[in-house]
């Protein structure tokens, strides 16, 4: 406990870090300073255990005395001063407590298992001829030369139509569902302004509203999509209403922005390590590590949430139920007591032991499509351009606290 104790006393503020413009364009060097101090520090104004190191990590998600419920917050959400202090706020994380990842035992196993089938091997290998038509249609209408952004034009509209494929939902609902995505993508963020929690409550409904009217539309015609398995489930008894809405966003939400970043964060890569761009042109059996090579050293995402359910040892610091515990998923991902060479790229990495998907009960459903679609996007795009190269500044997304992924990523690109 000592290291945690005096990384306390040096007075750290997590907070004003957390919402830096610097700090979220890159967080690498501020984690690194502090996983110098010790892998676990406690915030004393907050209560919370923010996690730096691998160990201690892998402890976390694998204790069964620890879960992703966030009821047994002890200084949460989940109270009635909360309540009627911040009534939006409370209406808007107890409508996601219906959602698979923030349940923990019984029902998180019961919901997990009615997906698991649509996301194994099998259906992952059924799965990519419909991604690589996905992909080499987007590619095929951009020019063979110029200047494109690579976000607006591939990195981005890929994986949405890739799900709505995969709910068999038709392309005209594309934009109302990237707007929809953009409000409640910050319900990660763990700290929300009154105004986006009002912005993601009102997403949240239109949402639901309209997954509610499209699963009555589609109840006298089910098929084999993902909403036919929904349909089934909701009406064998395996899922209530709200389960069946709630899981639905979260899968069109989390599942879209996942693979959006994997792409923009792991072409940048890229783009900055031309020896790993040539090293993975000359052969492409390397795709699949290169993939988690992208996910380790830019992960989509900042942080992991869990929340002790009971008194807990990690690694010699004792945590008392109700706490919150973040792993800050940068500092894990590069730990020098893991990795070699942890801030460097190397497409070939084997043993890549990161934890951008989480881990344990809650490692994360969709982690194989997000794989598949990744390796089939970046060899399509090495496939498509034999000239790749920066035309100006990325800009990464500063509005966001959690979902790390850029806003822009100018290339120019040719045929030779």
């Amino acid at each position: 406990m000592a290291e945690t104790t005096t990384a306390a006393a040096i007075g750290h503020d997590w907070w004003t870090m957390l919402t830096d413009q610097a700090f979220l364009a890159n967080p690498y060097p501020q984690l690194r300073r502090l996983q110098k101090q010790g892998p676990i520090h406690l915030d004393t104004r907050s209560g919370i255990y923010f996690i730096l190191g691998h160990e201690a990590f892998q402890r976390v998600v694998k204790a069964p005395e620890i879960g992703r419920d966030t009821r047994p917050w002890k200084t949460g959400w989940y109270n009635e001063e909360y309540r009627r202090h911040d009534p939006v706020g409370y209406r808007l994380f107890d409508d996601f407590q219906h959602q698979m990842i923030n349940r923990d035992g019984a029902d998180h196993k019961r919901m997990r298992t009615m997906w698991q089938s649509s996301f194994s091997a099998p259906a992952m290998n059924a799965l990519a001829p419909m991604i690589q038509a996905e992909a080499d249609r987007l590619l095929g209408q951009l020019p063979d030369e110029g200047d494109i952004d690579i976000i607006d034009e591939f990195a981005g509209p890929m994986p949405l139509r890739v799900l709505c494929n995969l709910f068999n939902l038709p392309a005209a609902l594309d934009d109302d569902i990237r707007r929809w995505s953009a409000s409640l993508i910050r319900v990660g963020d763990i700290m929300m302004t009154p105004e986006q929690k009002q912005e993601a409550l009102d997403a949240l409904n239109a949402f639901k509203d309209f997954l509610r009217a499209t699963l009555a539309e589609r109840r006298s015609k089910p098929d084999d999509s993902l909403l036919g398995v929904v349909i089934r489930a909701q009406d064998d008894g395996r899922l209530n209403e709200e389960e069946t809405l709630v899981n639905m966003v979260s899968m069109l939400v989390a599942g879209h922005e996942t693979t959006v970043t994997l792409i923009g964060n792991g072409l940048l890569l890229l783009l900055r390590n031309p020896a790993q761009m040539a090293r993975l042109r000359a052969d492409r059996s390397l795709v699949r590590s290169a993939v988690e090579e992208f996910l380790r050293v830019e992960p989509g995402g900042n942080m992991v949430l869990r929340v002790a359910r009971e008194d807990v040892d990690i690694c010699g610091t004792l945590v008392p139920a109700g706490s919150p515990i973040i792993g800050m998923i940068g500092a894990i991902n590069r730990d020098p007591a893991r990795f070699e060479r942890p801030d460097d790229v190397d497409v070939g990495r084997a043993g890549n032991a990161h934890f951008t998907f989480g881990g344990g009960p809650h490692f994360c459903l969709g982690a194989p499509l997000a794989r598949l679609e990744g390796q089939i996007a970046f060899d399509s795009l090495l496939d498509r351009w034999p000239s790749i190269a920066l035309a100006g500044q990325p800009e990464w997304r500063l509005d966001r606290l959690n979902a790390r992924g850029l806003r822009t990523l100018p290339v120019k690109v040719g045929r030779a």
